[in-house]
Protein backbone atom coordinates (compact mmCIF):
# COMPACT_ATOMS: atom_id res chain seq x y z
CA UNK A 1 0.00 0.00 0.00
CA UNK A 2 1.51 3.36 -1.04
CA UNK A 3 1.04 6.71 0.64
CA UNK A 4 -1.87 7.68 -1.62
CA UNK A 5 -3.78 4.55 -0.56
CA UNK A 6 -3.15 5.39 3.10
CA UNK A 7 -4.38 8.95 2.61
CA UNK A 8 -7.47 7.71 0.78
CA UNK A 9 -8.40 5.29 3.55
CA UNK A 10 -8.04 8.01 6.17
CA UNK A 11 -9.43 11.11 4.45
CA UNK A 12 -11.64 9.93 1.58
CA UNK A 13 -14.75 11.25 3.37
CA UNK A 14 -13.48 14.81 2.86
CA UNK A 15 -13.25 14.50 -0.94
CA UNK A 16 -15.36 16.86 -3.05
CA UNK A 17 -17.50 14.78 -5.36
CA UNK A 18 -18.11 16.02 -8.90
CA UNK A 19 -15.27 18.53 -8.50
CA UNK A 20 -15.00 18.95 -12.27
CA UNK A 21 -18.59 20.17 -12.52
CA UNK A 22 -18.10 22.76 -9.79
CA UNK A 23 -14.94 24.05 -11.43
CA UNK A 24 -16.68 24.36 -14.80
CA UNK A 25 -19.74 26.07 -13.31
CA UNK A 26 -17.55 28.52 -11.41
CA UNK A 27 -15.41 29.31 -14.46
CA UNK A 28 -18.44 29.71 -16.72
CA UNK A 29 -20.07 32.03 -14.16
CA UNK A 30 -16.98 34.26 -13.96
CA UNK A 31 -16.72 34.36 -17.75
CA UNK A 32 -20.38 35.25 -18.27
CA UNK A 33 -20.57 37.89 -15.55
CA UNK A 34 -17.35 39.52 -16.81
CA UNK A 35 -19.13 40.21 -20.10
CA UNK A 36 -21.26 42.84 -18.38
CA UNK A 37 -19.76 46.30 -18.06
CA UNK A 38 -20.50 46.54 -14.35
CA UNK A 39 -18.49 43.36 -13.66
CA UNK A 40 -15.81 43.45 -16.33
CA UNK A 41 -13.12 43.92 -13.68
CA UNK A 42 -14.21 40.95 -11.59
CA UNK A 43 -11.34 38.82 -12.87
CA UNK A 44 -8.87 41.28 -11.39
CA UNK A 45 -10.43 40.61 -7.97
CA UNK A 46 -10.03 36.82 -8.31
CA UNK A 47 -6.58 36.32 -9.82
CA UNK A 48 -3.69 35.12 -7.67
CA UNK A 49 -1.70 38.17 -6.59
CA UNK A 50 0.67 37.14 -3.76
CA UNK A 51 1.26 40.73 -2.63
CA UNK A 52 -2.51 41.21 -2.17
CA UNK A 53 -2.86 37.82 -0.49
CA UNK A 54 -0.28 38.95 2.06
CA UNK A 55 -2.47 42.00 2.70
CA UNK A 56 -5.44 39.84 3.64
CA UNK A 57 -7.13 38.95 0.33
CA UNK A 58 -6.75 35.24 1.00
CA UNK A 59 -9.70 34.30 -1.22
CA UNK A 60 -7.36 34.71 -4.18
CA UNK A 61 -5.66 31.43 -3.17
CA UNK A 62 -8.84 29.68 -4.28
CA UNK A 63 -10.64 31.93 -6.72
CA UNK A 64 -7.84 32.08 -9.29
CA UNK A 65 -8.83 28.58 -10.50
CA UNK A 66 -12.16 30.04 -11.72
CA UNK A 67 -10.58 32.78 -13.84
CA UNK A 68 -10.76 31.80 -17.56
CA UNK A 69 -7.44 31.92 -19.35
CA UNK A 70 -9.10 32.12 -22.80
CA UNK A 71 -11.98 34.18 -24.08
CA UNK A 72 -14.80 34.21 -26.63
CA UNK A 73 -15.69 30.92 -28.35
CA UNK A 74 -12.60 29.08 -27.07
CA UNK A 75 -13.89 28.96 -23.51
CA UNK A 76 -16.64 26.57 -24.64
CA UNK A 77 -14.14 24.20 -26.21
CA UNK A 78 -11.79 24.35 -23.20
CA UNK A 79 -14.55 23.70 -20.66
CA UNK A 80 -15.92 20.85 -22.77
CA UNK A 81 -12.51 19.18 -22.93
CA UNK A 82 -11.95 19.70 -19.22
CA UNK A 83 -15.37 18.17 -18.49
CA UNK A 84 -14.63 15.08 -20.59
CA UNK A 85 -11.21 14.45 -19.07
CA UNK A 86 -12.00 15.52 -15.52
CA UNK A 87 -15.13 13.41 -15.12
CA UNK A 88 -13.41 10.41 -16.75
CA UNK A 89 -10.49 10.64 -14.31
CA UNK A 90 -12.83 10.98 -11.34
CA UNK A 91 -14.75 7.87 -12.42
CA UNK A 92 -11.50 5.94 -12.89
CA UNK A 93 -9.72 7.09 -9.72
CA UNK A 94 -12.57 7.99 -7.44
CA UNK A 95 -13.23 11.43 -5.99
CA UNK A 96 -10.39 11.43 -3.45
CA UNK A 97 -7.58 10.65 -5.86
CA UNK A 98 -8.90 13.11 -8.41
CA UNK A 99 -9.14 15.79 -5.72
CA UNK A 100 -5.61 15.01 -4.59
CA UNK A 101 -4.21 15.20 -8.12
CA UNK A 102 -5.95 18.50 -8.84
CA UNK A 103 -5.14 20.18 -5.53
CA UNK A 104 -1.47 19.18 -5.72
CA UNK A 105 -1.49 21.13 -8.98
CA UNK A 106 -3.26 24.06 -7.26
CA UNK A 107 -0.66 24.04 -4.47
CA UNK A 108 2.14 23.98 -7.05
CA UNK A 109 0.51 26.92 -8.84
CA UNK A 110 0.31 28.88 -5.58
CA UNK A 111 3.98 28.18 -4.89
CA UNK A 112 4.77 29.30 -8.44
CA UNK A 113 2.80 32.49 -7.82
CA UNK A 114 4.79 33.39 -4.72
CA UNK A 115 8.08 32.50 -6.42
CA UNK A 116 6.99 34.62 -9.38
CA UNK A 117 6.60 37.54 -7.00
CA UNK A 118 10.39 37.62 -6.77
CA UNK A 119 11.33 36.56 -10.32
CA UNK A 120 8.37 37.92 -12.22
CA UNK A 121 5.47 36.03 -13.70
CA UNK A 122 1.79 35.31 -13.26
CA UNK A 123 -0.39 32.32 -12.42
CA UNK A 124 -3.45 31.16 -14.35
CA UNK A 125 -5.48 27.96 -14.45
CA UNK A 126 -4.07 27.18 -17.91
CA UNK A 127 -1.53 24.60 -16.74
CA UNK A 128 -3.96 23.04 -14.25
CA UNK A 129 -6.16 22.11 -17.20
CA UNK A 130 -3.13 20.77 -19.04
CA UNK A 131 -2.09 18.58 -16.11
CA UNK A 132 -5.54 16.97 -16.07
CA UNK A 133 -5.29 16.33 -19.80
CA UNK A 134 -1.81 14.85 -19.43
CA UNK A 135 -3.01 12.40 -16.76
CA UNK A 136 -5.94 11.32 -18.91
CA UNK A 137 -3.72 10.87 -21.98
CA UNK A 138 -1.25 8.77 -20.00
CA UNK A 139 -3.99 6.44 -18.77
CA UNK A 140 -5.91 6.37 -22.08
CA UNK A 141 -3.36 7.00 -24.86
CA UNK A 142 -5.53 5.61 -27.66
CA UNK A 143 -8.70 7.50 -26.76
CA UNK A 144 -9.93 9.45 -29.78
CA UNK A 145 -10.97 13.04 -29.36
CA UNK A 146 -12.86 15.08 -31.95
CA UNK A 147 -10.59 18.07 -32.34
CA UNK A 148 -12.75 21.16 -32.96
CA UNK A 149 -15.64 18.66 -32.79
CA UNK A 150 -14.66 17.41 -36.28
CA UNK A 151 -11.17 15.86 -36.56
CA UNK A 152 -10.58 12.53 -34.73
CA UNK A 153 -7.18 12.53 -32.99
CA UNK A 154 -5.72 10.14 -30.44
CA UNK A 155 -4.99 11.93 -27.21
CA UNK A 156 -1.45 10.55 -26.95
CA UNK A 157 -0.45 12.78 -29.86
CA UNK A 158 -2.09 15.79 -28.27
CA UNK A 159 -0.33 14.93 -25.02
CA UNK A 160 3.04 15.26 -26.72
CA UNK A 161 1.90 18.62 -28.05
CA UNK A 162 0.95 19.52 -24.48
CA UNK A 163 4.43 18.59 -23.22
CA UNK A 164 6.17 20.47 -26.04
CA UNK A 165 3.99 23.53 -25.44
CA UNK A 166 4.81 23.47 -21.73
CA UNK A 167 8.53 23.12 -22.39
CA UNK A 168 8.40 25.99 -24.88
CA UNK A 169 6.54 28.05 -22.29
CA UNK A 170 9.33 27.38 -19.81
CA UNK A 171 11.88 28.58 -22.37
CA UNK A 172 10.17 31.43 -24.17
CA UNK A 173 7.43 32.72 -21.84
CA UNK A 174 9.12 34.32 -18.82
CA UNK A 175 5.78 35.38 -17.31
CA UNK A 176 4.62 31.72 -17.00
CA UNK A 177 8.01 30.01 -16.73
CA UNK A 178 7.77 28.98 -13.08
CA UNK A 179 4.10 28.00 -13.34
CA UNK A 180 4.79 25.85 -16.41
CA UNK A 181 7.74 24.17 -14.73
CA UNK A 182 5.76 23.29 -11.60
CA UNK A 183 2.72 22.22 -13.62
CA UNK A 184 4.27 18.75 -13.92
CA UNK A 185 4.18 18.31 -10.13
CA UNK A 186 0.89 16.37 -10.01
CA UNK A 187 1.90 14.12 -12.87
CA UNK A 188 5.31 13.39 -11.34
CA UNK A 189 3.76 12.62 -7.93
CA UNK A 190 1.22 10.19 -9.41
CA UNK A 191 3.12 8.67 -12.33
CA UNK A 192 6.78 9.57 -11.88
CA UNK A 193 7.91 6.21 -10.45
CA UNK A 194 5.93 4.23 -13.03
CA UNK A 195 7.27 6.29 -15.93
CA UNK A 196 10.82 5.85 -14.63
CA UNK A 197 10.46 2.08 -14.07
CA UNK A 198 8.72 1.35 -17.38
CA UNK A 199 10.31 3.80 -19.82
CA UNK A 200 13.54 5.18 -18.34
CA UNK A 201 14.96 2.39 -16.18
CA UNK A 202 15.31 -0.14 -19.07
CA UNK A 203 17.27 2.45 -21.06
CA UNK A 204 19.46 3.19 -18.05
CA UNK A 205 20.11 -0.53 -17.59
CA UNK A 206 20.97 -0.97 -21.27
CA UNK A 207 23.44 1.89 -21.10
CA UNK A 208 24.94 0.43 -17.94
CA UNK A 209 25.31 -3.00 -19.57
CA UNK A 210 27.04 -1.43 -22.59
CA UNK A 211 29.35 0.47 -20.28
CA UNK A 212 30.19 -2.70 -18.37
CA UNK A 213 30.82 -4.70 -21.56
CA UNK A 214 33.05 -1.96 -22.93
CA UNK A 215 34.97 -1.83 -19.67
CA UNK A 216 35.34 -5.63 -19.64
CA UNK A 217 36.68 -5.62 -23.21
CA UNK A 218 39.26 -3.01 -22.24
CA UNK A 219 40.35 -5.10 -19.25
CA UNK A 220 40.54 -8.31 -21.28
CA UNK A 221 42.46 -6.66 -24.11
CA UNK A 222 44.96 -5.24 -21.63
CA UNK A 223 45.80 -8.67 -20.21
CA UNK A 224 48.59 -10.31 -22.23
CA UNK A 225 48.54 -14.06 -22.70
CA UNK A 226 51.98 -15.56 -21.94
CA UNK A 227 53.70 -16.92 -25.04
CA UNK A 228 54.75 -20.58 -24.90
CA UNK A 229 58.00 -21.34 -26.72
CA UNK A 230 59.06 -24.94 -27.50
CA UNK A 231 62.75 -25.81 -27.97
CA UNK A 232 64.07 -28.93 -29.61
CA UNK A 233 66.60 -30.52 -27.26
CA UNK A 234 68.53 -31.95 -30.21
CA UNK A 235 68.92 -29.07 -32.71
CA UNK A 236 67.98 -26.16 -30.47
CA UNK A 237 65.43 -24.73 -32.90
CA UNK A 238 62.45 -23.00 -31.25
CA UNK A 239 58.78 -22.61 -32.16
CA UNK A 240 59.23 -18.86 -32.07
CA UNK A 241 62.01 -18.79 -34.63
CA UNK A 242 60.53 -21.58 -36.75
CA UNK A 243 56.74 -21.38 -36.59
CA UNK A 244 56.51 -23.73 -39.58
CA UNK A 245 57.85 -26.63 -37.50
CA UNK A 246 55.79 -28.83 -35.22
CA UNK A 247 57.04 -29.64 -31.73
CA UNK A 248 56.02 -32.45 -29.44
CA UNK A 249 57.09 -34.64 -26.50
CA UNK A 250 58.35 -38.15 -26.87
CA UNK A 251 56.15 -40.61 -24.99
CA UNK A 252 59.23 -42.61 -24.00
CA UNK A 253 61.38 -39.67 -22.87
CA UNK A 254 58.54 -37.87 -21.09
CA UNK A 255 57.52 -34.21 -20.95
CA UNK A 256 60.94 -32.98 -19.82
CA UNK A 257 62.28 -33.24 -23.38
CA UNK A 258 60.86 -31.43 -26.40
CA UNK A 259 61.62 -32.37 -30.00
CA UNK A 260 60.94 -30.80 -33.36
CA UNK A 261 59.25 -32.81 -36.08
CA UNK A 262 62.61 -33.79 -37.57
CA UNK A 263 63.95 -35.32 -34.37
CA UNK A 264 60.77 -36.55 -32.71
CA UNK A 265 61.30 -40.06 -34.13
CA UNK A 266 64.98 -39.70 -34.83
CA UNK A 267 66.74 -39.41 -31.51
CA UNK A 268 68.27 -41.50 -28.81
CA UNK A 269 65.72 -42.03 -26.04
CA UNK A 270 66.63 -40.76 -22.61
CA UNK A 271 66.83 -43.58 -20.12
CA UNK A 272 64.97 -42.74 -16.93
CA UNK A 273 66.38 -43.94 -13.63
Amino acid sequence: MNWIDRLERKYSRFAIKNLTKYLIIGTAFVFIISLFDDFRYIEALLTLEPSLVMKGQIWRLVTFVFVPFVGSFWIIFVLYIFYVFGTALERYWGSFRFNLYYFIGVLAAIVAGFLGEFWGGKVTSEFLYMSIFLAFAYLNPNYELLLFFIIPVKVKYLAWFDVVFTVLSIIFRPETRITALLSFTSFVVFFGKEVFDVYLLPSVKRLDRKRRRKKFKVIVSSVKTPEIVYTCCICGRTSKDHPELKFAYCFKCGSDYEYCQDHLKNHEHVIRR
